[in-house]
């Protein structure tokens, strides 16, 4: 059994008014916490969005380059990407073959907080053997 202490000169109700004022203080040092944990997990959705994107470019323009003669097909690689992650992406070269063709495609990574740049680009490769 718990014994009840009573503090002489309070009353219940004034405490029960403090304890909601430092509940109140205590949500408000925890709100920038949150904030930043939502941020960074948009920040990370857009990451893996972007990688994703890329791998699609990567492959739609070996598929495309494999039936033909030249390297990656750029134009093939961007129509097979979302807009904005077109707009951002940079093909990087690779080293011609005979029988197989390589695309390298890296998106950059936009920031959710202007100036914080924790992610670069995003960066996937795809090898297709020439038919």
């Amino acid at each position: 059994m718990s014994k009840r202490t009573h503090t002489p000169g309070r009353t219940a109700a004034a405490t029960t008014r403090r304890e909601r004022g430092q509940v109140a203080i205590e949500y408000l040092g925890f709100i920038p916490l949150l904030l930043l944990v939502g941020l960074l997990a948009i920040q990370a959705g857009l990451a893996a969005y972007a990688a994703n994107q890329a791998g699609t470019g990567a492959r739609a323009g070996a598929r495309m380059a494999s039936m033909s003669t030249g390297g990656c097909d750029e134009q093939a690689a961007k129509d097979a990407m979302s807009g904005w992650t077109a707009d951002r992406a940079e093909f990087l070269p690779s080293s011609p073959s005979f029988d197989e063709v390589t695309c390298t495609v890296s998106v950059e990574v936009p920031d959710i907080i202007p100036g914080v740049h924790i992610w670069g680009r995003a960066e996937r490769s795809s090898t297709m053997p020439r038919t």
